[in-house]
Formats: structure tokens, C-alpha cells, sequence
């Protein structure tokens, strides 16, 4: 704890059956304990002071874990720590698995980590409710960041202070867990678990997570997660993978070098073009990353080809979806770039854009999907005479 400048922060808020008995395991383990108490209404404060070997600090009114957390990390800092474990008050973390995160912090390879303990969400003690919201709050964690963990609710976790520090948080309630991760994430901390065990038949134990709002609050939060990942997160990784590698070097390494056959290269040329060449404006983010991944195709291709349609093709698109839709309708109409840039005329011919676009979609799906494959099946086998000699 010294060696790594870490403390152990435990919120609290109305758990005296608990409280006293948390501290004394954790201080068999170290004294670097700081407690924010969350305007508690028991015993909580009186607790507390027969601990006058660890930092306390009392909020005045309950504002929630969020912020009892904040609270916490800002005090922290101030003492010169430079990464915090978190732990419940209710007692159902075990003061033995500090060291778990200790050791994982020490062959870490970056030291820009945040450690959430990985539950037994299997064991026999386990709510339904916690387990059912556990594997939910995974799976958008990993549509959110790109990374699966077995366990993204879990309390008990390691945070690197500084880092954390440098995030913009807002939310002050058990929703706060999932915001910092997320955030965390995007910024670029490794986030992983490590195991740890867990107690939930305590008869003392007292949990304040309201189902009904707390849940929704959290579903609130990851659907704004959701969109900010689709229009900006997503579009922004990409952009900086292409500008970090280059364009020759990216299409070398994640086009032609990729794993991938021919044929899933192809499809997945074929869908991104489709997609960007739709009349589906405002979700093609949304609807390439989601069909790549039902599909098991690659995201990275797919989504490239789908910029198809950046904003100053779009004008063209439009145009060429009007005409090929007319020749299908045989109808006729002038239709200039002005007019199209101007005054929006062409909704008037909406039928036509709409069967035109599609028509263009499957088009242009097919023709780069045949030109990627005959391109990257002429490649694979010049690659594979070279390499054979």
C-alpha cells in the first residue's frame, strides 16, 4: 500500500450493523483508510469516531454514492495518494482480496489501470436481480468500449486517481460506477477485472440500491452512452487508428494483412457501401457496427466503407439515387445541384429517391464487393507465391 501510494475508500451510509467490523478487517490489512460518511441518519458517525486511526470525512446530507465517491477521490489526492480501493460498507467485500489487486497492479504492464472485482455470479447466494443486471450492464459496457468483462457492477475496484481526476463526472448515484468506467475507458485506461469473492446471505448486510429508480437512471445513462458512442466515439477511434497508421498502412494491416478471407473481406466492403449508399441518413453508424457484428463480419472495413456517403458526397448521392429511382418509376424531372442545395425540391419526388437509393445501394454493394474480392483474392494469392518461394 505504501509502495504504491494507495489507500482503501470506503462510502458509507446507514450500515452501523456493518461498519465497525469492515474497518477492523481492513485494518488488519493497512491503515491508509479514508471513510466518507453519506449524511448517515444511525449510529454511523458515533461508529467512527472510535477509529481514530483513519481519515473520516461527513457529508452533510445523503447526496448518494456518486458523490460520496468524488468526495473521496478529491480528499484522496489532496493526502497525496495515487490510486484508491474501493469497498462497500455492507460487508459483503473481503478485506483479504486487497492484495489481489495489489499483485494484478504490480505485473501490470501500464500503471493507467482501473481493476473491478469479477464476481461468482454463479454462487448459490447470488439475487437474480444482481446477476440479470450485471450480464446487462456488460454488454453495453462492451458496446460502449469495445471491451467484455465478466463483471461491471462489482464495488470492490482499483482506481488510478490522477487519471480519474482528469474525467468529467456528473452523475451522483449508484449510476456513477458505470459513468466513471465508461469514461475512464475512453480516455484510454485499461480497464480489467480480478477475482474476487463475495458475501451476500449476511444477515447485517443492508443495500440501498432501489430497483426501480436506480435501474432506470442506469438505463438512462448507457442509452446516452449509446449515441455519444455511434455519432462520435466510434467515428473518432477510427479516424485516429487511420491517422496514427496512415492510409497505405492501415489498408496494408487491416484490409489486405487482416485474418480475414477474401470472401468476410468482401462482404464486409459490400455491406459498408451498402449501408452509406442508404436512405437510413442519421443511422448508418448505428446500422453497420450492429449488422457487421450479427453478421461476424469486420467492423473496421465495414465502417470504413460506409463513409461512402461523407457530407460532400452526399449532394451527388442524392442526385444519382433521384435519377436511377425515376428510370425504375419512368418518370421524368429536372432536378439541378442548386435546387437540391437550396430548396430541398426533390422530397417531392420522394418515392423515387427512396426506391432509387436502395437500387443504388445494392448496386454499389455488389460492384466493390465483387471488385474487393477479385482484388483481395488476386492479392492472397500473390502473397501466398511469394511466401512459398
Amino acid at each position: 500500500m505504501q509502495q504504491w501510494r494507495c489507500c482503501v475508500l470506503i462510502p458509507t451510509y446507514n450500515n452501523e450493523k456493518t461498519l465497525a467490523r469492515v474497518l477492523k478487517d481492513v485494518l488488519r490489512y493497512t491503515s491508509n483508510i479514508l471513510v466518507v460518511n453519506d449524511g448517515a441518519t444511525d449510529g454511523t458517525p458515533q461508529i467512527l469516531a472510535e477509529f481514530h486511526e483513519i481519515d473520516v470525512f461527513h457529508l452533510e446530507k445523503n447526496q448518494g454514492k456518486g458523490k460520496a465517491l468524488k468526495t473521496g477521490f478529491k480528499e484522496a489526492l489532496k493526502k497525496g495518494y495515487q490510486y484508491a480501493i474501493t469497498m462497500d460498507s455492507d460487508g459483503q467485500h473481503f478485506a483479504e482480496d486487497i492484495p489481489v489487486f495489489l499483485d494484478a497492479l504490480e505485473t501490470e504492464t501500464t500503471k493507467n489501470v482501473l481493476y473491478i472485482g469479477a464476481r461468482n455470479m454463479a454462487q448459490a447466494d447470488v439475487p437474480g436481480k444482481s446477476s440479470f443486471g450485471n450480464k446487462f450492464s456488460n454488454f453495453w459496457f462492451w458496446f460502449e468500449t469495445g471491451t467484455w468483462l465478466r463483471d461491471t457492477q462489482c464495488g470492490y475496484r482499483l482506481y488510478p486517481l490522477k487519471e480519474i481526476e482528469k474525467l468529467s463526472l456528473y452523475t451522483p448515484k449508484f449510476e456513477f460506477e458505470i459513468e466513471v468506467i465508461v469514461k475512464a475507458s475512453w480516455k484510454g485506461t485499461l480497464v480489467k477485472n480480478v477475482p474476487v469473492k463475495i458475501l451476500y446471505d449476511d444477515v447485517d448486510r443492508v443495500s440501498h440500491f432501489r430497483t426501480v429508480p436506480d435501474f432506470t437512471r442506469i438505463s438512462i445513462l448507457n442509452t446516452w452512452f449509446v449515441l455519444v458512442t455511434i455519432f462520435y466515439i466510434k467515428p473518432r477511434d477510427f479516424f485516429r487508428k487511420i491517422k496514427k497508421k496512415g492510409v497505405k498502412k492501415f489498408l496494408l494491416n487491416d484490409v489486405l494483412g487482416s485474418n480475414d478471407s477474401p470472401a468476410k473481406k468482401a462482404g464486409s466492403i459490400a455491406l459498408g457501401v451498402f449501408i452509406g449508399l442508404s436512405p437510413f441518413w442519421g443511422l448508418h453508424t448505428l446500422l453497420v457496427l450492429f449488422l457487421s457484428f450479427l453478421l461476424k463480419l469486420n467492423k473496421p472495413i465495414a465502417f470504413a466503407f460506409s463513409n461512402v456517403s461523407l457530407p460532400p458526397f452526399i449532394p451527388f448521392i442524392i442526385l444519382a439515387s433521384l435519377q436511377t429511382g425515376s428510370c425504375f418509376l419512368g418518370e421524368s424531372f429536372t432536378l439541378s445541384m442548386d435546387s437540391i442545395n437550396e430548396n430541398f425540391d426533390f422530397l417531392i419526388h420522394l418515392k423515387a429517391y427512396l426506391l432509387g437509393s436502395l437500387v443504388l445501394a445494392i448496386l454499389g454493394a455488389v460492384l466493390f464487393g465483387g471488385i474487393g474480392y477479385l482484388t483481395l483474392t488476386f492479392f492472397g494469392k500473390r502473397k501466398m507465391a511469394v511466401n512459398n518461394g
